[in-house]
């Protein structure tokens, strides 16, 4: 063999051996395997939507490909409210949705999503993680076939649209305001008709008149989806979803049947996409929340009348759930206690830092320039 041809023949050899090399271990063992996934959301909505795609990329990568997911956005295979059946079912695999949608079924279904007054985005990822919540509620859901994993949170949500001024609580009796979840109930009690509507469903009925008022996620989102062109009045804080958890689930034979390695990437690729999610709002709602006023949106908060009559609707709704549903009483007692020992911690350094750094940056912006 010729000096040239050793040369060239080592040197295939090499990428041969490095293409080999940077192969995913997991890809040149595993066997193939694909799913299909089911959303709650519009294509249009690149946070939520975008989560499911995240989702999906990362398992194909981390597999070289031998694990695929196929996206689905609401209606191309089942409703936007028809996730939790579908994946219980087995039609698909996994669905990603806001699980406080099926809490017709039964109420303990908001838990790991949002309550009224519950717990923000980071005390939700903490008493999932390290307080002991992933565990109850994963128990829960096997009685559906279902298993979970936290796929996103949109953080601390905007209190909604509204054709008009909300200013006592008395406004609030005869409003048609779409509303999802559990927070229905309390709104219920103030005299409020709520309207369980999915996301690309809600502009037509706020166009028609058919809802007085909707409720969806923040401004980045909001925007997207055209609220302000038909409702004047964005109203803040969104009281009933502090920090709401989006979900993977995942139907439970199927994950099952997963190699373990392959339920060890889609639980990785789960935890990220949950930050890769928050991260986006909080990127991208600021100037959202800009250009919306520069349209003509007006900016409301809750009187401190209104919230304390939602705060004591909420206790009542638990109290009332927690005393017929042993499931819902001993999660939400998790929470509960949870919230209780980490609320001081957040309001003795983050919120406070939060509160002194709002009003210095408000100083700032205010004092004449030089």
């Amino acid at each position: 063999m010729d000096r040239r041809s050793f040369i060239t023949k080592a040197g295939l050899g090499g990428a041969a051996a490095a293409a080999t090399l940077s192969t995913p271990a997991i890809a040149q063992s595993g066997p193939t395997v694909s799913w299909r996934m089911v959303g709650s959301w519009p294509k249009s909505l690149g946070t939520l939507f975008g989560g499911m795609e995240f989702i999906a990329k990362r398992v194909a990568a981390a597999t070289g490909g031998k694990f695929t997911i196929k996206v689905f956005a609401a209606g191309e295979i089942v409703g936007g409210l028809q996730v939790l059946d579908a994946v219980q079912n087995g039609t698909v695999e996994c669905g990603h949705t806001a699980t406080y949608y099926y809490y017709g079924k039964d109420p303990t279904f908001a838990l790991n999503c949002a309550i009224p007054f519950g717990l923000n985005a980071r005390q939700q990822n903490a008493w999932m993680v390290h307080g002991g919540g992933m565990e109850l509620v994963r128990d829960f859901y096997k009685g559906y076939n279902c298993t979970l994993f936290p796929a996103g949170n949109t953080g601390t949500q905007m209190g909604g649209w509204f054709r008009k001024e909300i200013k006592t609580v008395n406004d609030l009796k005869g409003l048609k305001f779409r509303m999802g979840g559990y927070a229905g109930r309390v709104l219920t009690k103030l005299g409020v008709v709520p309207q369980q509507i999915a996301g690309g469903d809600i502009y037509p009925s706020l166009e028609k008149g058919t809802i007085d008022g909707a409720e969806w996620v923040g401004p980045y989102d909001d925007e997207k989806l055209g609220f302000y062109k038909v409702a004047k009045y964005y109203y803040y804080p969104g009281w009933w979803e502090p920090g709401t958890e989006v979900d993977l689930l995942v139907n439970l034979k199927a994950y099952e049947a997963l190699p373990k390695e392959y339920q060890a990437v889609l639980e990785s690729a789960c935890a990220e996409a949950n930050g890769w999610m928050m991260a986006k709002y909080d990127a991208e709602n600021p100037a959202a929340l800009k250009r919306l006023v520069a349209n003509g949106t007006q900016l409301r908060n809750f009187s401190n009348a209104i919230m304390a009559a939602c705060y004591k609707a909420t206790n009542e709704v638990n109290a009332e759930t927690s005393a017929t549903n042993p499931t819902f009483k001993k999660i939400y007692d998790s929470m509960s206690k949870f919230r209780s020992e980490t609320v001081q911690w957040f309001s003795l350094a983050e919120n406070t830092m939060s509160n002194f750094s709002v009003a210095a940056e408000r100083m700032s912006q205010r004092a004449p320039k030089k």
